[in-house]
């Protein structure tokens, strides 16, 4: 989910350096955040690890599919409204559209639809967790793709360690023994696609010249299209309007993807995508706490351990790599 980090350092990266004068000059219209970054950031870790649980719900009444399909819906309505509110434009050129349909594809639609999945079959700690491997993943696909992220022997490690945890949630030492294979595959897949996604973005929309906000929001956009085509065909529309639900598939996507991107933009803007990346390694303790408490989802030693593991690697995979002397 952290994925909008990323898109956020693009976006930063592509604007126009403004004039010299603009950059001493004070502006009168910058206004310090109503609340307190820490505040933000707090809200926001419940927001996203409480998504876990709002799938698992949201799927006891819908298809998942349909689940996927709200929160889209739900998200890009609360992006929609920012937009005009900040009277942002919409990107142009076709090329840029194809490159945002694909994005949609791989950070959006694809793993929302197989995290949505796999919560058939495995408890929400265990998506929680397994979501909480996309730095690792990130990691070890940006050394092969990304001719700049040169391997240190503090990523190496953190990327082995990291997959200990894995296998120490899964609990490799009793053969798997007690899970779903194919909902824990479904669950890592859909952490895999946001790294992938990511690089997609960083090769073909960096220097754009777009907002964040319009990036973004036409993302969301083109993913609830793709789910608004998919859904009908492979899960028809839903007989029956289940009340709680319909409000678990309301807040994910206008709490845990719209106005959890708007919170996450305002981050990286006042903190820097550092510290906002922090972020990531409370998701998987909060979606546990909230697994086991509120919906009674059993939770043996090796799950905390392992997830301990997994921050513990992903949190190595994150150091900078030291910069050559000139």
């Amino acid at each position: 989910m952290c994925y909008v980090i990323e898109q956020a350092r693009l976006a930063a990266m592509s604007t126009v350096t403004p004039p010299r004068s603009s950059l001493t000059a004070p502006s009168p219209t910058l206004r310090r955040p109503a609340l307190d970054w820490r505040v933000r950031f707090a809200v926001l870790s419940l927001v996203w690890g409480f998504s876990f649980l709002l799938i698992k719900v949201g799927t006891d009444g819908y298809a998942p599919f349909q689940v996927t399909f709200g929160r889209l819906f739900f998200g890009t309505a609360v992006l929609a409204v920012a937009m005009a509110v900040k009277r942002e434009r919409l990107p142009r050129g076709g090329r840029t559209w194809l490159h945002l349909s694909v994005a949609a594809l791989l950070l959006n639609a694809l793993p929302f639809s197989l995290f949505a999945y796999s919560e058939l079959t495995i408890p929400s700690t265990l998506a929680g967790i397994c979501n909480a491997t996309s730095p690792l993943w990130g990691m070890a696909l940006s050394l092969v793709a990304l001719s700049e992220d040169r391997p240190t022997r503090r990523r190496v490690a953190g990327l082995g360690l990291g997959f200990l945890g894995v296998l120490t949630v899964l609990g490799a030492w009793q053969g798997f023994d007690g899970l779903d294979p194919k909902g824990t595959a479904m669950a890592l897949l859909a952490s895999l696609c946001y790294p992938v996604g990511w690089i997609y973005v960083r090769r073909n929309l960096a220097g754009s010249g777009h907002s964040n906000l319009s990036l973004i929001g036409s993302q969301l956009g083109v993913a609830t299209l793709q789910l608004a085509l998919v859904t009908p065909l492979f899960a028809g529309f839903p007989t029956a309007f289940h009340p709680l639900p319909l409000l678990a598939v309301a807040a994910l996507g206008a709490l845990g993807t719209g106005f959890a991107v708007l919170v996450q933009y305002g981050l990286v803007n006042e903190v820097g995508p550092t510290t906002a990346q922090m972020v990531t390694y409370f998701i998987p303790v909060i979606a546990t706490a909230a697994g086991v408490l509120l919906l009674g989802e059993s939770l043996s030693w090796n799950t905390p351990v392992g997830a301990a593991i997994v921050l513990a690697g992903a949190a190595l995979t994150q150091g900078r790599t030291p910069k050559k002397a000139l």
